[in-house]
């Protein structure tokens, strides 16, 4: 990353964290874009260049950790795709455990405020039907020999992303709420023991 990357990812990371520090304290409603540029010594059309809106700005982190993992599935030669669906749920919930005050403060002004509601729930399914395309990309090419129907694969894929993003979101729930005595990763990996177990099909390669 060169020195005006670096430079600008310093800055979209203040922005989101005065912001954070504004939303706890006088909330999400009460929150002005131009108290977010004070605070970040910016000013609102800077601001505006990182962050489009202040739902932006709630999510940021979530999103973030969410693609990332994506990008990095995108990147993997050919694997079983369990084991690579597993590593996914792990990356995103290694993130969000790295930071537990603000997924709390994501899901509470999720809860209290519509638009962040709403912004939350697009950004998990965009992810879904970005996961699917990957999944449906792969299992193409795992079976040449013995293509399925394109129909047949696209549906096989939504289901696995589905899947995927489900242990996601009820696992960040329970640990939301229940912090102390839940592990997250020690969740998804029971999750995933249930679907090798049959319980719930994912795509295998060769299979």
């Amino acid at each position: 990353m060169g020195l005006r990357e670096l430079k600008r990812e310093r800055t979209r990371r203040l922005i989101s964290d005065k912001a954070f520090e504004l939303f706890i304290d006088h909330g999400f409603g009460r929150t002005t874009v131009e108290q977010i540029a004070a605070a970040a010594e910016v000013g609102p059309s800077t601001l505006y260049r990182y962050f489009p809106t202040k739902e932006t700005l709630v999510l940021e982190f979530v999103e973030d950790s969410l693609f990332g993992a994506l990008d990095w599935f995108r990147e993997q030669p050919p694997i079983d795709l369990p084991d690579g669906l597993q590593s996914v749920i792990e990356r995103v919930l290694d993130q969000l455990e790295g930071n537990p005050d603000r997924v709390r403060t994501v899901y509470e002004l999720a809860r209290q405020t519509p638009s962040v509601s709403a912004h939350l729930t697009e950004a998990i399914w965009r992810w879904r039907n970005e996961l699917t395309v990957e999944l449906s990309r792969r299992l193409a090419a795992d079976s040449p020999d013995q293509p399925l129907a394109g129909e047949s694969v696209e549906f096989t894929a939504a289901l696995a992303a589905g899947i995927t993003m489900n242990i996601i979101e009820i696992t960040v729930q329970m640990w939301v709420d229940n912090p102390a005595g839940t592990d997250v990763k020690e969740l998804a990996r029971e999750a995933m023991c249930l679907l090798r177990g049959g319980g719930i099909p994912l795509p295998a390669v060769g299979r």
